[in-house]
């Protein structure tokens, strides 16, 4: 009896030993370069952002929080590559719209978004902004709700794909509205703006920091922001749900990690992005970006995750969408 309970003993010591050793890595961590993957390509809002964390990260860690861009499959090809790689803490994801549009948007997935990936901490909440091109009359949502009833198969809604927050965006706007367009998706925003400028599109939900250069050089007219608060870089225009009760889509931006991370890690992770959006020039850049930043936990976070999923889910379902 002696001998089993020394035994237990024994076996006790063993966990709060591994318990302690863990705790202990927890606090050495990161003690080397740390991945941070994007799945877009080079260049955009979404690898500027994470750039713009990332590197602050590096500089208060002592390890390169090195931005991995990984394109391809509507985002879906980064996020595997961190759903599979170790839940050391070594490898991190730039949570982003498409995430919760794929979700449902996907017929088959390897993964599973809400499972598989562990909430780390957010970063900001950007909002879209209702554009039209110079042609079109309308000045406020009311006006262009009944400019579009007035031209049943004329205006056409442009977006950067099909399944992106811009067509969404626009699909929610249509279903809440019932103001009927034609949605013509381009390869990225880029062209998409191209052909409002030169007419052949009328309205785009695009994102605040692609869409506002056009919208200050008086190219193109904002007429709302998606978002249920006004923003600080367009005061003088409204929301949409001022005309349209209800309506919310913005982009949440944020990070995530493999589904075992160690909570200790997610827990310095966590506390390291929240002390760097407290930096009043970070505040200020993430600002410039088109949102302020956002600090909170990591269940906090998964909750904003888990609401975004949902109503995305919706849209797609009311739209009929799906991707094979």
């Amino acid at each position: 009896m002696a001998s089993r309970r020394a035994a237990i003993g024994l076996i006790a010591l063993g966990f709060s030993a591994f318990a302690v050793i863990g705790s202990a890595a927890a606090l050495d961590y990161p003690t080397r370069p740390v991945r941070f993957v994007v799945g877009y390509p080079a260049g955009g809002a979404t690898d500027i952002l994470a750039r713009v964390i990332g590197q602050r990260l590096s500089e208060r860690l002592g390890q390169q929080f090195v931005v991995e861009n990984k394109p391809g499959a509507g985002n879906n090809i980064g996020t595997e590559a961190v759903v599979n790689a170790e839940p050391d803490g070594y490898t991190v994801l730039l949570v982003n719209p498409a995430n919760f549009i794929n979700a449902s948007l996907y017929a088959k997935l390897s993964f599973d978004f809400l499972r598989d990936i562990a909430p780390v901490a957010a970063f900001n909440r950007v909002p879209n902004v209702m554009t039209v091109s110079k042609d079109v009359p309308a000045k406020t949502v009311s006006e262009f709700i009944d400019y579009v009833k007035a031209n049943p198969g004329k205006v056409n809604m442009a977006s950067s794909g099909n399944g992106t927050s811009l067509h969404l965006s626009g699909e929610m706007f249509m279903a809440m509205t019932g103001a009927k367009m034609q949605h013509i998706p381009y390869r990225g925003a880029a062209p998409a703006i191209t052909d409002m400028l030169g007419g052949q599109v009328q309205v785009i939900f695009d994102n605040m920091p692609s869409i506002i250069p056009q919208i200050r050089s008086g190219s193109l007219r904002a007429i709302a922001v998606t978002t249920l608060k006004r923003s600080p870089q367009l005061p003088d225009t409204p929301t949409v749900s001022d005309t349209v009760p209800g309506y919310e889509a913005s982009a949440l931006f944020g990070m995530g990690a493999p589904r075992k991370t160690p909570p200790e890690i997610i827990a310095r992770l966590n506390a390291e992005v929240n002390a760097v959006m407290a930096e009043p020039a970070i505040r200020a850049r993430l600002v410039e970006l088109g949102g302020d930043p956002l600090i909170d936990t990591p269940e906090a976070f998964g909750k904003m995750m888990a609401a975004e999923t949902e109503k995305w889910a919706k849209v797609v379902k009311e739209a009929g969408l799906k991707v094979e």
